[in-house]
């Protein structure tokens, strides 16, 4: 491989968030497949108004990435899955370089997207932008993607120029055991994950992975 990387990292979850963010992973985690068009419509985002509201009652372009999507997908890394939400603008600049923009003005520095994981902004003090190489969390700990296009500078602050996306992760609750994750090809050449997830005690939950 041109570009490897390992990234281990915890996460420590209380009772409160975890529970409030099981009850959601269990409706947005369902397969869209089976759904009317009423129901798909129905999907709860929260992204656009900063609460839960219904997908079809959104006063915005938002598209939204569930984790069922992303593993029929067969994408690898994060920038890859943005490729398939419409109206956005994804290069693969090299090995490990992305420019990933909304609306024009994209470039491997461009800094007029905000992107959020778990509602926190992952941007560098350096140009404001991301570094999308860095983003190195397990397609299978996403419980869903929200892409806003257009502007949203009014609720989200700076960088919120052309767009929002807001990347959901899995509680830890329920991500609990081993996960072993793997793969190869033509291009990447060969990439593996590992997760494990336990408890610590009655109110506290935890998640560590690495990849490679």
């Amino acid at each position: 491989m041109n570009y490897k990387s390992i990234c281990v990292t915890a996460l420590v979850l209380f009772s409160n968030t975890a529970w409030a963010s099981g009850e959601k992973m269990d409706a947005s985690s369902a397969d869209l497949t089976h759904l009317s068009l009423e129901e798909l419509m129905n999907v709860e985002v929260t992204s656009v108004s900063r609460r839960a509201e219904k997908l079809s009652a959104a006063p915005a372009a938002v598209s939204v990435l569930t984790a069922d999507d992303l593993r029929r997908s067969g994408v690898t890394s994060i920038p890859e899955a943005l490729r398939l939400v419409p109206g956005m603008e994804v290069s693969r600049v090299d090995s490990h370089n992305w420019a990933i923009s909304a609306r024009g003005f994209n470039d491997l520095f461009a800094n007029k997207l905000l992107v959020l994981m778990d509602g926190r902004s992952l941007y560098t003090p350096l140009f404001s932008g991301v570094y999308w190489d860095t983003q190195d969390t397990l397609l299978e700990d996403i419980d869903r993607v929200e892409v806003i296009r257009g502007p949203g500078a009014t609720l989200w602050g700076a960088n919120a120029v052309n767009g929002v996306i807001n990347i959901i992760t899995r509680s830890a609750k329920d991500t609990r055991g081993l996960l072993v994750t793997g793969g190869g090809g033509t291009e990447e050449q060969g990439f593996a994950g590992v997760r494990y997830g336990g408890q610590l005690g009655e109110n506290a939950y935890y998640r560590v992975y690495g990849k490679y």
